[in-house]
């Protein structure tokens, strides 16, 4: 009977994928563009590639990229122009600030009319903020100094000098811009020593060169940019797209890569760029009238060697101070075996003739005459000082630690790909909430096996303590994120979700869990298994001191207590996470041990 349902179920899940053509995972739906006039009905308008019944079957997630954005605005705009490709901009940041800002925050191009595409949850907490922009192509259609904009700046007016002033610290501090085609982030590839090529996901705006001649960051890549304390602003990109035609021609091509080349060009005619010129320089100390032109160029290339399911490939071309290290990885993973293998060896041979001796001992003189670690049985198993604490550490730890091990597995199964941005942090945040139950299971069974009976405080305190802290200095940063107009504040409506996520399920699942674990009991443990597993999260305190003194370059007060206010959340998660993966091993150990010893 069992065997006959599996087969109906079966049938059924083949029925229905019948008219579609593939089955993509979530965030990996192909789309496909043709040239202008020779449109088919697979690459046509995007109402016809968003059916999935039509050509695809696409999980959640999984809609095309311009879909982000209102679909019948996309249905409109799409219908008119069937082979349009539509460029996003994401926010801007700098490795030498955690602040990052949202593309509108600049005075640059802006999308007049569109609608901004909606974020998931983890998104908005990673910040990102997705935005249109008035950057747009014609599939196979090469495009030559096209112009975007003007930008006009008068220094004598407050506004305006405001404007210009933001542009420059943005310059000063190396702000990188984040563009996306067809879900793709679009890479920024140069040379290097040695004759290695790097690519960057991320281009800067400008560069400067400081007053005693020093070009700081992408100043180095062009001679030109030359005078003393002057900006060099990017306002032009020579854009080259890359795509893989489908086997069946009739279904159009598939986008694999898109590379850029950012460029500065005083435009001999402003009003019509012709994209020649020496480089658009801003003095430090220009008055009057500043004008920039913003350009653009692009090319399209078919590329026959990238196929379309590994157009991600391009991560693997990372920047040089990314590069894995295999040989220190290998290195210190075989001293750590080689290390572990020895104490392994020793401790199983000593214990392996310490258990034969107690358990051969039959007179009654010989079995009072205990020795070793035999001896304190009967105090190893005593209940803990501040039982309470350390079960509601273990509580916390352990949803941490499903949480961690269940996100590695879907993301090792591909649910959690990079087209689908932000899915991530919200399996994260999402398989937390969820994970209450282990959580208050765990914290009640070990508090109550160290003979506690303030059920309701453990429970409370499992619920609230540890999610308490983050959470405040969660709120707190945030509050300095707000004063700073950064994009990574999280909206009012956001933490209100959290908050409603937190107490409405996370809460009640943890009384639950601490429900059924209070009808078990066990062995008791203490802090020592917890505490020295737990205090890796020092050295990582340590190292982010090290790191952030020696490589980092991050200025200003609010950046730095944003740095320091996320590692000290990462230490209390990592402190949870080790510490509870030492107890149990600890606690595995001692009870393995102890039971196999006749004890009266």
């Amino acid at each position: 009977m069992a065997l006959r349902r599996l087969l109906l179920f079966a049938a059924a899940l083949a029925a229905a994928a019948a008219p579609s053509a593939a089955f993509y995972l979530p965030g990996l739906a192909p789309v496909n563009f043709c040239e202008a006039g020779k449109e088919t009905p697979e690459c046509k308008a995007d109402d016809e590639i968003e059916a999935p019944g039509e050509w695809q079957r696409c999980l959640p997630g999984s809609a095309p990229a311009w879909l982000g954005s209102d679909h019948d605005e996309g249905r409109r705009e799409l219908s008119t122009h069937p082979s349009g490709i539509e460029l996003f901009v994401n926010r801007l940041d700098s490795v030498e600030s955690v602040l990052p800002y949202e593309y509108t925050a600049f005075d640059f191009c802006q999308a007049e009319g569109k609608k901004r595409p909606s974020e998931n949850l983890g998104q908005v907490l990673f910040g990102e903020r997705i935005e249109p922009s008035p950057y747009r192509f014609t599939f196979n259609k090469k495009e030559t100094c096209k112009s975007v904009c003007t930008k006009t700046y008068d220094t004598t007016k407050p506004e305006d000098k405001q404007k210009l002033d933001f542009l420059k610290k943005s310059m000063l501090l190396n702000y990188q811009h984040h563009w996306i085609v067809d879900n793709m982030p679009v890479t920024w590839c140069y040379d290097v020593e040695d004759g290695q090529r790097f690519c960057n996901p991320g281009f800067p705006i400008g560069c400067y060169i400081t007053e005693d001649g020093r070009p700081k960051d992408a100043c180095v890549i062009n001679s030109e940019f030359h005078e003393k304390d002057t900006f060099y602003i990017f306002n032009h990109v020579d854009i080259k797209i890359y795509y893989h035609v489908v086997e069946n021609e009739a279904l159009g091509a598939r986008l694999v890569a898109a590379k850029l080349e950012p460029k500065s060009y005083k435009h001999t005619h402003v009003d019509n760029p012709d994209c020649s010129g020496t480089p658009m320089d801003i003095s430090n100390k220009a008055s009057g009238e500043v004008k920039i032109a913003y350009t653009y160029s692009v090319t399209f290339q078919e590329e026959k060697s990238i196929r379309w399911a590994s157009r991600w490939d391009y991560i693997l071309e990372s920047m040089p101070h990314t590069h894995i290290q295999w040989f220190s990885i290998m290195n210190s993973l075989v001293i750590v075996l080689f290390l572990s293998g020895m104490v392994a060896m020793i401790m199983l041979r000593t214990l392996h003739k310490d258990i034969a001796r107690y358990n051969q001992m039959d007179s009654t003189e010989d079995a009072q005459e205990e020795f070793g670690w035999k001896l304190v049985h009967g105090d190893i198993f005593r209940p803990p000082r501040k039982g309470m604490l350390l079960s509601v550490f273990l509580g916390s730890g352990t949803q941490i630690l499903i949480m961690t091990f269940v996100t590695l597995f879907f993301a090792c199964l591909g649910f959690l790909s990079p087209a689908n941005r932000g899915a991530l942090m919200t399996c994260a945040v999402v398989l937390w909430v969820l994970l209450g139950t282990p959580a208050g299971y765990v914290a009640a069974r070990f508090y109550k096996s160290f003979g506690g009976e303030k059920w309701k405080t453990n429970v409370l305190l499992t619920s609230f303590l540890c999610p308490g802290i983050v959470f405040a200095d969660f709120f707190i940063m945030n509050l300095i994120l707000w004063g700073e107009g950064s994009s990574a504040a999280i909206p009012f409506g956001t933490l209100v979700a959290i908050l409603a996520l937190w107490f409405c399920i996370s809460v009640p699942l943890t009384f639950i869990g601490a429900y059924f674990g209070f009808k078990k009991n066990d062995y008791h443990w203490q802090w020592r298994s917890f505490l020295t597993s737990g205090f890796t999260a020092v050295y990582f305190l340590i190292y982010a001191i090290h790191y952030f003194f020696s490589k980092l370059q991050i200025t200003g007060t609010a950046s730095t207590i944003l740095y320091f206010g996320y590692t000290m959340i990462m230490v209390l998660i990592f402190f949870l996470f080790t510490g509870t993966i030492g107890f149990f091993a600890c606690f595995w150990f001692v009870t393995k041990i102890y039971s196999v010893v006749k004890v009266d």
